[in-house]
């Protein structure tokens, strides 16, 4: 048998190890990185702090998900908001153990997965996600984000990636 046909279960399939090693990975370093600028290098005392001509430091909570929608002000929301990156990351993991079938499908849950636990920290110890990264050219500001957005963003990348070659496998097949 090989790693994808491999039987699987509602808890652990053949390629949980590696989502489950990309989650924990994603989730260190989102946490170690938010320790470090709060309490280290103490972003929120020092206020914007340019870097690059393209790139600042800046401390925001977010109280919202996205582009701070369905923003909660109150505790009790940023436990709802954090009690939904659970159970959403709950989800991603039985899809991994049920039908991860590929490397670049373990690795985009596993970074998903990753970033919505460390976000989730973030509302029950915060009372928002901690963000701290703004790019901005030509006069345009992007959304100030964080390591957990990243991985997040490039997760989802990975799963429409790997959904078109899927498509363009199944197209190549011979009827």
């Amino acid at each position: 048998m090989t790693a994808t046909s491999a039987p699987r279960g509602w808890v652990w399939g053949p390629l949980s190890r590696l989502g489950l090693a990309t989650a924990l990975v994603t989730l260190a370093l989102d946490q170690a990185n938010k320790w470090w600028m709060l309490d280290i290098y103490r972003v929120a005392e020092r206020g914007r702090v340019a870097i690059t001509p393209f790139l600042d430091f800046l401390y925001v909570k977010n109280i919202g998900i996205s582009y701070s929608l369905f923003g909660q002000a109150s505790y009790e929301g940023q436990l709802m908001l954090a009690g939904f990156g659970v159970l959403a990351t709950c989800a991603l993991w039985a899809w991994l153990a049920r039908g991860g079938t590929g490397r670049l499908m373990a690795v985009s849950l596993g970074l998903i997965m990753g970033g919505a636990i460390g976000n989730a920290i973030d509302r029950v110890r915060l009372g928002g996600v901690a963000d701290f990264f703004s790019l901005h050219a030509f006069g345009f500001y992007w959304y100030v984000f964080n390591i957990a957005d990243v991985a997040i963003v490039a997760g989802v990348a990975g799963l429409l990636y790997d959904s078109f070659l899927a498509s363009r496998k199944d197209a190549a097949k011979p009827l």
